[in-house]
C-alpha cells in the first residue's frame, strides 16, 4: 500500500514567524523547511499572483528537464493519440541498440514494399522519399525521423531492426515500461492511427527527458534545421527552432484524430525545459501553446532550496525492523522550483513510500520521493534515501508488528 505523510514542522514556537515568511515566498535556504512545513498546515486559497500562462491546448505539460519536476499540466494522464510524436519511442529505442553497438549509424538499411506503400510517397502522409527496393543509411533514415517525419522512414527502421513493424511496435511497448512509462502502448513505428496506439502527454516529456538524459550525442539530431536527401531538401517541422532562444527539438505531430501536438525543449542559462502540447486545433496554436509554455517557465520559476544535505525530512514506518521508524533524507541539498512569486499559494509535501517498508534496509537506499506541490499544481518530485541502516528484528518485534498492521487492516 502506498502511503503519503505529511510534512510536519519540528518547532512549533516559530510557526508565527513561518506564517508570515510563507506568505512573502520562500527566502533564505535556512529558512525553507519550516517554511515548508507550515504551508502545508495553510489553508489560504488566493489566486496566484505569478501569471498565469494562456494554453488552448486540453492536453499539456511543462517539465524540467534536470529534476522532472512539472510547473504546468492539463489532462497531463489522459491517453491521447500521438500521432508523430511518438516517433520519439522509435528514436528511444534505435538510440539504445546504437550506444550498446548492436547497430551502427552506416549500416544500410532495405526500404521494403510496404514500408514504401504503407509510409512513402503512395502514402500521402509525411515521407522521406526513399525509393522502394533501395538501401539508405541508418543516419540518413533518422535524419528524415526527427527532420520530415518519415513514415517510411520510421518503418525501415523498425523492419531492419527487429524483422517487421509489429515486433518494433512491441519492443516499443517494453522500452517504454522499462523506462517508467506505464501507460503508453503502440501498435506501429509511425504514430498513424490505431486506436490502440496511445501515450499521455505526461509520458511524452518522460521519453523526450530520457533522450535528452541517456543519449545527449544523439539528441543533437533534433536540432537539425534541414536535411538534404536525393533531390530532396527537407525543413524542420518544428517552428520554435527559429522563434525562442535555445529550442533544439524534439517532434511534432498530426492526425485527424489527434489534432495537432508537439514536443519542444529548450535550454537557456544552463536550464532545460521540455514542453508537450496535445489536441490543439490547429498548428498555429500549437506552435503558440509550446512558445507560451517555454517562455513563461524560463521567466517564472526559480530553483529554491528545502533542506539541506544530510537533514531529516521525515519518517518512514518499517515492519519487523529492529527500529519502528527511519529517518529519510535527500541525496545532497534537497532543491525544487517554484514560482518566483509565491504570493499566498499553498505549498504542500508529502513523503510517499510503499508502507510499511521491510528490513534489512541500508543506509542509502531510495525507498520514497519527497511529494511538494503548490496549489497552482506545480509539482516536484525528489528522491528519499534512508539515512540509518535498519536490521531485522527478533520473531517476537515481528509478531507484534504484525498484530498492529492487522489491527489497521494494513497487511504487509
Amino acid at each position: 500500500m502506498r502511503v503519503s505523510i505529511q510534512v510536519r514542522p519540528r518547532r512549533p514556537l516559530l510557526l508565527g514567524l513561518i506564517a508570515l515568511v510563507a506568505v512573502a515566498g520562500l527566502l533564505a535556504a535556512d529558512s525553507v523547511r519550516p517554511i515548508l512545513a507550515q504551508a502545508v498546515r495553510a489553508q489560504t486559497t488566493t489566486t496566484p499572483t505569478t501569471g498565469e500562462v494562456v494554453v488552448k491546448a486540453p492536453h499539456a505539460v511543462l517539465m524540467d528537464a534536470a529534476s522532472g519536476a512539472i510547473m504546468f499540466q492539463r489532462g497531463a494522464d489522459d491517453l491521447i493519440y500521438p500521432a508523430s510524436m511518438s516517433k520519439l519511442m522509435l528514436l528511444a529505442v534505435t538510440f539504445k541498440a546504437l550506444k550498446a553497438g548492436q547497430i551502427k549509424l552506416d549500416d544500410e538499411f532495405f526500404m521494403s514494399e510496404y514500408a514504401w506503400r504503407r509510409g512513402g510517397a503512395p502514402s500521402g502522409t509525411s515521407a522521406m522519399m526513399v525509393p522502394v527496393g533501395k538501401k539508405a543509411k541508418l543516419e540518413e533514415l533518422l535524419k528524415g525521423i526527427v527532420v520530415q517525419s518519415g513514415n517510411d522512414a520510421a518503418i525501415s527502421v523498425g523492419e531492419n531492426i527487429a524483422g517487421n513493424e509489429s515486433l518494433f511496435a512491441k519492443r516499443m511497448t517494453d522500452e517504454a515500461r522499462q523506462i517508467g512509462l506505464k501507460k503508453s502502448t503502440f501498435k506501429n513505428a509511425t504514430g498513424l492511427h490505431d486506436p490502440g496506439h496511445q501515450m499521455t502527454a505526461r509520458e511524452l516529456a518522460v521519453v523526450a527527458r530520457h533522450i535528452i538524459v541517456t543519449y545527449p550525442d544523439f539528441y543533437e539530431l533534433f536540432a537539425l534545421k534541414e536535411f538534404n536527401y536525393l533531390k530532396h531538401k527537407f525543413i524542420n517541422r518544428n517552428p520554435l527552432l527559429t522563434l525562442v532562444p535555445g529550442v533544439d527539438g524534439l517532434k511534432t505531430g498530426f492526425t485527424k484524430e489527434a489534432g495537432y501536438g508537439m514536443v519542444a525543449s529548450a535550454k537557456q542559462d544552463n536550464r532545460r525545459l521540455i514542453a508537450v502540447v496535445s489536441g490543439n486545433t490547429t498548428a498555429d496554436d500549437r506552435r503558440d501553446d509550446a512558445r507560451r509554455l517555454l517562455e513563461w517557465g524560463f521567466r517564472s520559476f526559480s530553483e529554491a532550496k528545502l533542506y539541506d544535505a544530510g537533514e531529516v525530512v521525515g519518517h518512514a514506518r518499517v515492519w519487523g525492523g529492529q527500529r519502528m521508524y527511519v529517518p529519510l533524507a535527500g541525496n545532497g541539498d534537497i532543491n525544487v522550483w517554484l514560482p518566483r512569486n509565491m504570493g499566498t499559494q499553498k505549498l504542500r509535501a508529502h513523503i510517499v513510500y510503499q508502507w510499511p517498508l521491510k528490513p534489512p534496509l541500508k543506509k542509502g537506499d531510495q525507498v520514497a520521493v519527497l511529494r511538494v506541490t503548490t496549489s497552482a499544481d506545480a509539482m516536484n518530485e525528489v528522491p528519499l534515501y534512508v539515512a540509518e541502516d535498519v536490521e531485522a528484528a527478533g520473531t517476537l518485534r515481528r509478531g507484534f508488528d504484525s498484530l498492529l498492521c492487522l489491527a489497521t487492516r494494513w497487511l504487509p
